[in-house]
């Protein structure tokens, strides 16, 4: 799974957007602060694909999909590759309105023996910005008039072979050259994008247990620390 992850390079984002000439609009209000460690229901940097119009916003990471009456108690943070077509809570959106969650690196927690976890951050071993696969949705709160939430859910698949020693489990890391394609959601091969990262893309390294604690959001958080043993 993605449970906690940071975010601290827009520019280099952006560039890459202005590289690979993939238009885009900053959506209305668009702020953006330099992150460490996102936690769930927090505020993250979005790059909704909207049929032709692709918009740099801010989305709430924890899915609320339309039809809600009132905010669910269950917000995926996470949605799995192998089932967004045949869940009925991802399957609309899987056909109308995929994203791309920026992301300079995300945290996991290795199992170690008695019950104990060692936190691990992984980033992409050539620096840059991850585009991590992702559905969004639009809610509209009931009562007096109130501006639309935008949500947003990151799809994971299985580990590849440098997570699992780690986790099971892993966000869709698109590439470039996919990124057109995912955002894009009439595209029927979209699908086949939502694979585990190559060999060799990811580095990875324990950081300290201060990540466990939100409050705790600085570079400090993804310093390496020396493998115990």
């Amino acid at each position: 799974m993605c449970g906690r992850f940071g975010f601290f390079e827009l520019s280099w984002f952006i560039e890459q957007l202005r590289q690979l000439e993939l238009p885009f609009v900053e959506t209305p209000g668009f702020s953006y602060h330099q992150r460490w460690n996102i936690t769930p229901d927090e505020p993250v940097v979005a790059l909704l694909g909207d049929h032709d119009q692709n918009g740099l916003s801010i989305a709430r990471w924890g899915l609320i999909p339309h039809w809600s009456t009132s905010i669910p108690k269950i917000r995926p943070i996470n949605a799995r590759a192998d089932s967004l077509a045949t869940k009925p809570f991802f399957r609309h959106m899987l056909a109308r309105r995929h994203c791309i969650v920026p992301a300079s690196g995300f945290y996991e927690w290795k199992p170690l023996p008695g019950a104990k976890k060692e936190p691990w951050y992984i980033h992409r071993k050539d620096t840059r910005p991850m585009a991590l696969a992702g559905l969004w949705d639009t809610w509209q709160p009931p009562g007096p008039p109130s501006p639309p939430l935008v949500s947003c859910t990151i799809i994971t698949t299985n580990a590849n072979h440098e997570m699992k020693p780690v986790h099971d489990r892993m966000p869709v890391i698109l590439e470039e050259n996919e990124w057109q394609s995912w955002l894009d959601s009439s595209n029927p091969a979209a699908l086949q994008l939502l694979d585990s990262a190559d060999a060799k893309v990811l580095e990875l390294w324990p950081v300290s247990t201060r990540v466990n604690h939100p409050q705790n959001d600085d570079p400090h958080c993804i310093e390496r620390l020396a493998l115990s043993g």
